[in-house]
């Protein structure tokens, strides 16, 4: 109770048998009927058992799954957005279900036919598949991988009740980094003594500089982070589990402070929900310990499905006491190489024509086709390892690659379609994606490389031109070109003005000579350029811009002057500084 937070509901579940009690249990499951399930269900019961799902201590009862999906909240009024259903598919476990009745219990096994949990069967009952969808998922389109699984995943008849979880399975690679919420509360409260924790949750994508953006501005007000990327259930186009977090281990011990972020990859089932998994994993989070979640642009987006910042409307429709954590939104993060940092709408003025977009799908794109992407939007830390996992490899035999080349291009360098480079001017019309080519994408790729730290370095460089009063620190040859071409354009402008003398009012061939009125324009012109060309900065020059009211002996609280010293040769910007 001294914790700053609390898990959603109040209690963090545990249903995973230990000892005497799962010595006792494996001898009951083995007298009961069987239901077997796909990893996916496994996933979900463990973490159900484990106390991610807090505060289901199994399936729900029709009473809860008809509140959950009609109103986002459990029947007792408490939030939780998507229910949490147990309807096994297959002929042979429709069997098993239909000799069920509430009150009994049913032995679920995985795919191996080993057995996984007890369900204690509460209620049976038939649900509408379309209104599921419906609800769920705002559609009923097949093409939607959440209503997808519905019809290709899920029984018609539901079973609701506490489970308790018989074998934890091994997560491979990421065992090592696996924390349970018991685990980082534990770490969190009672190890580092935090008092503040943020959590954010990353699909499918290698970490880049949008995600860092997010996590450092983070760290700034709260002590701890936590990034759990999630690892099963991922497409096999996206890049694989444990490259993700090999990239992520790589770029957090390179740029993130020690002791401050914690790594757990979170086993847990993608429900493709859109708005509702975004509350979910708010949820998820509270129950691992973080006082705040951290929610991008279109968080658990699909497609075109939903709007890209209805992940965070769906916040507005819940009091933050209710939610229990506090939830920070953040808008789409970009490069723009005028501001010279990471940004949002919120804090860059500038428009397509400087900014590098930082586009998940982009990225894996990029990587997919063998090219690093710019160092701007996605380290090489993570670039270079995220590379060696991105499935499929390379392009298909008429150099395509999963996505039209003109669909990556928009998603990462939008400049590329409305101007002639970085940072330059308008195109007179602006390129449709669907006429870009490979080569498009290779001279975007190249610009953003060669310019991309140019465009704020020039600007820069300009400023301090004209801004140092100490001329030592500015490149001689700047001045001396500025020089030249003054003392070069003079000489036209001298000649011109003798050829204007001699110049007749009326050309006798005005192809091969110039009439009075011609030759006073050409010089007109030519007294413009000389205007035109910066004014080379020197020393002496510039002396207006240093005078003190007093003495500098007086500033050094000193009332009489110091003995003048020896000639040291000393530059003349220290004269000019004390004059």
């Amino acid at each position: 109770m001294n914790y700053p937070q609390q898990p959603h509901g109040g209690k963090l579940v545990n249903r995973v048998a230990t000892g005497e009690e799962l010595a006792y249990y494996l001898e009951k499951a083995d007298k009961l009927p069987t239901i077997m399930v796909d990893q996916e269900a496994v996933i979900t019961m463990e973490m159900i058992a484990t106390g991610v799902l807090s505060p289901n201590e199994g399936f729900m009862s029709r009473e809860d799954y008809e509140s959950v999906l009609h109103h986002g909240r459990l029947k007792n009024g408490l939030i939780w957005p998507v229910p949490l259903s147990f309807a096994p598919a297959g002929n042979r476990n429709a069997q098993v279900i239909k000799k069920l009745s509430p009150g009994e219990e049913v032995t679920i096994i995985n795919e191996k036919k080993e057995p996984v949990a007890i369900l204690e069967v509460r209620d049976i009952f038939k649900y509408n598949k379309e209104e599921r969808a419906l609800c769920l998922f705002g559609t009923t389109d097949r093409k939607h991988p959440g209503v997808d699984a519905i019809f290709r995943r899920m029984g018609d008849v539901s079973l609701g009740g506490p489970i308790k979880l018989l074998k934890r399975v091994r997560w491979g690679p990421f065992e090592k980094l696996r924390l349970e919420p018991k685990d980082t509360w534990r770490i969190f409260y009672e190890e580092k003594k935090f008092r503040s924790v943020a959590g954010f949750i990353t699909g499918a994508n290698p970490v880049h500089r949008g995600h860092e953006y997010i996590h450092k501005n983070a760290l700034e007000t709260i002590d701890g982070l936590l990034i759990q990327p999630l690892v099963e259930m991922t497409k096999r186009e996206y890049t694989r589990n444990e490259y993700r977090i090999l990239a992520y281990r790589a770029v957090l011990d390179t740029y993130y402070p020690k002791g401050q972020v914690t790594l757990a990859p979170l086993r847990v089932t993608y429900i493709f929900a859109g708005p509702r998994e975004t509350v979910l994993h708010a949820l998820i989070m509270k129950n691992h310990g973080c006082t705040h979640a951290l929610i991008g642009r279109d968080h658990a987006g699909v497609g075109d499905y939903y709007d890209k910042y209805a992940c965070h409307s769906i916040f507005d429709e819940f009091k933050p006491e209710e939610l229990g954590i506090e939830v920070r939104l953040y808008h789409e993060v970009f490069y723009c190489t005028r501001c010279d940092s990471v940004a949002t709408i919120k804090t860059c003025p500038h428009d397509e024509r400087f900014r590098v977009a930082i586009s998940g799908t982009g990225i894996r794109e990029l990587l997919r086709r063998g090219i690093m992407p710019p160092k701007e939007i996605c380290r090489p830390e993570s670039s270079r390892i995220a590379m060696q996992g991105i499935q499929p490899k390379g392009v298909d035999e008429e150099n395509n690659s999963i996505y039209p080349v003109g669909r990556t291009i928009k998603g990462i360098f939008p400049f590329y379609l409305v101007a002639t480079r970085l940072g330059g001017r308008y195109r007179f019309k602006p390129l449709k994606p669907e006429e870009l080519t490979n080569r498009d994408l290779e001279a975007a790729v190249m610009d953003v490389r060669l310019n991309a730290d140019r465009i704020y370095n020039e600007t820069y460089e300009e400023f301090t031109y004209v801004g140092d009063t100490n001329r030592d620190l500015q490149p001689q040859w700047v001045t001396d070109a500025r020089e030249l071409m003054a003392i070069q354009q003079r000489m036209v402008i001298q000649d011109l003005e003798e050829k204007v003398k001699d110049a007749p009012e009326q050309a006798s061939d005005e192809f091969m000579y110039q009439d009075k009125e011609e030759a006073q324009r050409e010089l007109k012109a030519g007294q413009e350029i000389l205007k035109d060309i910066p004014r080379p900065l020197h020393s002496k020059e510039i002396q207006y811009r240093t005078w003190n009211p007093l003495p500098y002996y007086r500033y050094r609280g000193i009332d009489t002057p110091p003995k003048p010293k020896e000639e040291t040769g000393d530059s003349d910007q220290e004269v000019a500084s004390a004059g």
